[in-house]
């Protein structure tokens, strides 16, 4: 279990069975990163990195690195896939966005359809909203009784663990961003032509269960972070903020783990291409 952060963020991280207060968590806090523009210039760096991190990671076909992005309508889990991977080349990344569950979906148990999407070795996989749908959604709009709700969660770190014993790297992150941040948003994209098309006015009715879901964030976060599989809240209302803290700790992660190109049987020196 090779999830790494660097000492700046590590407040971020969940520490396991701790209580989570989202309210005490300023979705503006960028203090840890220091400076706008170099902590743009370092997120560029953290992008290139990624990229032959992750080169390496494919050649070495031993390992994955699981990317899990929750958080509430407009926290800007697209952004962060096209601001953090989109250098990665695309051959070693998969991203599954995960919608509302189809007929066939819904006849085997909820983990099901996840597992299917876990990345393979050699691989990083993105989870555009994941798994925990079913303890946010499924709790606040009572999509299953209270005591399948409960067994989720300790079911859900079964899972986990599995993929972490057998070599995938888990790191969770929470994009928090503040409800007048959301409101800017959605605003946003009501008023920009182009962005029209990404709203759904089923958004304002989850909105207006806003501290619902506040409520089922902080109970998923205190009872699905652990060692194999933390969870990272990580202050969402600046965008750029945001990429840089994620592609920070994937960075270091990815070192971490330290892929290496597989050794061949053979040297360069013993072919001559005529």
């Amino acid at each position: 279990m090779q999830q790494s952060c660097p000492k700046h963020l590590k407040h971020l991280v969940v520490k396991p069975g701790s209580k989570v207060d989202l309210g005490d968590i300023d979705p503006r806090d960028v203090d840890c990163l220091g400076k706008e523009e170099a902590v743009r210039t370092k997120l560029e760096e953290d992008v290139v990195a990624i990229d032959a991190l992750q080169d390496r990671l494919y050649a070495e076909g031993k390992r994955a690195l699981l990317v899990v992005l929750q958080g509430t309508d407009t926290s800007g889990k697209d952004g962060t896939i096209r601001g953090v991977f989109n250098t990665t080349g695309p051959l070693g990344v998969t991203v599954t966005a995960f919608k509302r569950p189809s007929e066939e979906e819904l006849a085997h148990d909820f983990l099901w359809r996840v597992h299917l999407a876990a990345p393979r070795r050699g691989t990083i996989g993105i989870f555009n909203r994941s798994h925990y749908e079913d303890v946010l959604v499924g709790r606040v709009r009572k999509l299953a009784p209270k005591e399948v709700i409960e067994q989720r969660y300790d079911q859900i770190n079964d899972f986990e663990r599995i993929l972490a014993e057998n070599g995938t790297v888990i790191l969770k992150f929470m994009l928090h961003i503040s409800k007048k941040e959301q409101a800017e948003r959605l605003q946003e994209r009501l008023d920009d032509k182009t962005k029209n098309w990404k709203f759904n006015a089923g958004d304002l009715e989850d909105r207006k269960l806003w501290d619902e879901y506040q409520k089922a964030y902080e109970t998923a976060l205190a009872r699905c972070s652990t060692d194999h599989a933390p969870w990272h809240i990580v202050p969402a209302d600046r965008k750029w903020a945001r990429n840089a803290i994620i592609a920070a700790i994937v960075r270091d992660t990815l070192e971490a783990m330290d892929p290496q190109y597989p050794k061949m049987p053979w040297k360069p020196s013993d072919f001559r291409i005529e």
